[in-house]
């Protein structure tokens, strides 16, 4: 004769529109231990879900040391005598300032990377959190190849004494050489980009300044 099961039921949940119900405890104990162990996995799972949908930062300036990945390239190479310059402030934001010049041909002045690669993806959308003073700059993406004055471009056109966030898909940006646009240059590889950068050229001598408290991407898919 077998060996009888005890008689209590032990009711674990709700499928459906039936109950589950376990007449022996060493089952129960058995899907218990199952489920516990599966936990942890789905707790990772999630987790690497939710980092996957979260925008990447490339750029944080309240991380120490960020600012020394960063230069500034004016006019001056090309005989102009704008001044551009940067600095990390006390609330932990860069500040790109300076004065633009029109005089001897020049007209611009910019603060971008250091040559390196920054891991762009196809479809990425490089999001940003600045604060200008209402004039419109330009956000320059570099690639590899030896050319001259050469980047894709797209506009950022600030508000006074306000923080925007912005976003700009890689596909919107236009190849530029010499501040003019490259008929035909189809859009920017992702792969190619080793250096970015924020540019003022709008024609207006004077004053400027804005700051950037950080430069993040978006992975296709990703964006809200």
């Amino acid at each position: 004769m077998g060996r009888r099961r005890s008689g209590a039921v032990f009711h674990l949940g709700v499928i459906g529109d039936s109950v589950a119900t376990f007449d022996h405890v060493d089952e129960l104990g058995t899907i218990m231990i199952h489920r516990m162990l599966a936990l942890p996995l789905l707790i990772l799972m999630g987790s690497f879900v939710m980092a996957e949908d979260m925008p990447q930062t490339l750029f944080d300036f309240t991380v120490a040391d960020t600012a020394k990945d960063w230069q500034t390239v004016n006019d001056g190479v090309m005989g102009g005598i704008s001044e551009g310059k940067f600095k990390i402030t006390d609330a932990k934001t860069m500040e790109f300032f300076g004065t633009l010049s029109l005089a001897n041909n020049g007209g611009f002045a910019s603060v971008r990377t250091k040559a390196k690669k920054l891991g762009f993806e196809k479809g990425d959308i490089v999001v940003a959190k600045v604060r200008g003073d209402g004039r419109e700059y330009m956000l320059n993406l570099y690639p590899n190849k030896q050319r001259v004055a050469y980047s894709y471009r797209a506009t950022v056109q600030t508000k006074k004494d306000e923080w925007i966030e912005f976003k700009i898909p890689l596909d919107k940006f236009e190849a530029t050489s010499f501040g003019r646009v490259v008929q035909n240059a189809g859009t920017v590889k992702a792969e190619e980009i080793n250096a970015l950068g924020f540019m003022l050229g709008d024609k207006k001598a004077g004053p400027f300044k804005m700051e950037i408290e950080w430069i993040k991407v978006e992975r296709a898919g990703t964006s809200k």
